[in-house]
């Protein structure tokens, strides 16, 4: 295509032809009403001053007689002027005037006509236009008084030619505008269009350019930078949790398959074969996990569970967490301890419930003290793991605090990322999901995970937006069974 063609099948192109056709239009009428105003007022001056005239004259006629009349039109007829002046006799033989000729049937006619006519002193054949008026007098005689158009026609004839000037300058101005204004939206949508071919063949870095003007294409370009980014964003993430997903399962798979290839090889008892079809099992429980994980973060950043929001009490979710764990906490040597206040709050019961459960395994699992890994006793009192539940301000704050090594503060961005191992927890069991899990949990319910020191320990917390009315009544309690999430 032509640029041209490009050019004339823009919207902005198009848009300028309507509306500069519509304000010719516009145009045209006004200067026409114009125009038409203007011949009323001249026709209706010539017909005041040719009344005024006619009765200024029958007065005469009345006064003086046919003598009297006639010296009037004769004087009258040599001034020099626009008027026009005829007296003839019942014939139609003209007595005196200025009126050389008219068109047939305009003397036996009383009243206003417009008449083609010439005078007497034309040297010309060129026919003239008049308004007259044909008075009858006494014994069959008429008076004839009108005015030249002349001057009608000058006037008609330069608003004609302004009107047609007009017309033509706003139809070039606009066109000219037109054509401007398409070429700077064309340039603008061609470089958005070369981009958006860029991001086609697998360019995720390109951007849409942005101007200064802040127009709506500027918005637009704004937006889809955004949305770009996000997408780029998404597909980072993407081939990162693959690359993780391909590394981090190919050592459980590597071991399942080499315990079956070693129960096979063996010949062992009944009792070798089901402890290795146990290890089996419990590998594929891990992997299981760590699908069931990814599962759920991809069902809480895509906004699926935005339509499974309800109001409840996140107490209730506090204190049936601590009662599932306290057990599993007992075994490892610790004490899992809950303060809830009443804390009114509208999420997704099941997704909250499975964060909170990742933070208090990931506390039992890696928040034992520092001391006990030297051999040192410490007792159980000592090393608290607490679930509390409360609000502050206008946030919902579900926190679980242990009194381990903690997480480097210049780490801590770094370990809400999927299958992310810190050095420190590489020798203990999981798939570093747990974290990922309740960030993306927390950001569908437009909060946010926060790590903290706890001076020893880590203070995980969900900072969820309160839910307006903190009196109002909440959903009545359901079970919580969280997920073990590796």
């Amino acid at each position: 295509m032509t640029a041209f063609g490009k050019l004339v099948r823009t919207t902005a192109f198009r848009l300028t032809l309507v509306y500069l056709l519509l304000f010719a239009m516009f145009a045209a009428s006004l200067l026409a009403y114009f125009a038409w105003n203007t011949r009323r007022l001249i026709t209706e001056e010539i017909t005041q001053t040719v009344n005024a005239e006619t009765s200024e004259i029958n007065e005469i006629y009345g006064r003086g007689g046919m003598f009297r009349l006639v010296r009037t039109i004769e004087y009258r007829a040599l001034r020099p002027g626009a008027n026009l002046y005829l007296v003839t006799t019942p014939t139609g033989q003209a007595i005196a005037g200025n009126v050389g000729s008219l068109a047939p049937g305009v003397m036996a006619t009383r009243g206003w006509s417009e008449t083609a006519y010439r005078r007497i002193e034309d040297a010309d054949d060129r026919d003239h236009r008049a308004l007259v008026r044909v008075t009858e007098l006494e014994n069959g005689f008429r008076l004839l008084i009108g005015r030249d158009l002349a001057e009608r026609r000058r006037l008609f004839g330069i608003v004609a030619k302004a009107a047609q000037w007009s017309i033509l300058i706003v139809v070039v101005l606009g066109l000219g505008g037109g054509i401007f204004v398409a070429r700077r939206v064309l340039r603008r949508i061609d470089a958005m269009t070369g981009t958006a071919q860029r991001i086609m063949t697998g360019d995720l870095s390109g951007r849409l350019p942005v101007g200064r003007s802040g127009d709506e294409l500027d918005r637009l370009a704004e937006n889809l930078n955004a949305m770009l980014e996000r997408i780029e964003a998404l597909m980072a993430g993407l081939k990162e949790v693959s690359d993780n997903i391909a590394h981090d399962l190919k050592t459980p798979l590597t071991r399942l398959r080499n315990r079956a290839e070693e129960a096979l090889a063996k010949s062992g008892c009944e009792a070798d074969y089901r402890a290795a079809l146990e290890r089996t099992i419990e590998e594929s429980d891990g992997l299981i996990r760590t699908f069931n994980a990814l599962l759920m973060i991809a069902r809480a950043e895509s906004g699926q569970a935005r339509g499974n929001m309800d109001d409840f009490d996140a107490a209730e979710v506090a204190n049936g967490i601590h009662e599932l764990y306290e057990p599993l906490a007992e075994d490892d040597g610790m004490t899992l301890k809950v303060k809830a206040e009443p804390t009114p709050v509208h999420a997704n019961r099941e997704l909250i419930s499975q964060a909170l459960a990742n933070l208090v395994e990931n506390a039992i699992k890696y928040g034992k003290p520092v001391g006990q890994a030297g051999g040192t006793v410490v007792s159980m009192d000592a090393r608290p793991i607490t679930i509390e539940a409360r609000r502050d301000g206008d946030k919902v704050l579900l926190s679980v605090t242990d009194r381990g090594p903690g997480i480097p503060e210049a780490d801590r961005a770094h370990a809400v990322e999927r299958f992310v191992r810190l050095e420190a927890s590489r020798t203990l069991p999981g798939s570093g999901l747990g974290l990922s899990l309740a960030s993306a949990v927390a950001t569908l319910h437009g909060g946010e995970l926060r790590l903290g020191d706890a001076q020893p320990g880590l203070v995980a917390t969900l900072a969820l937006p309160a839910r307006a009315g903190a009196g109002d009544r909440v959903a009545p309690p359901i079970p919580d069974v969280p997920q073990k999430v590796a």
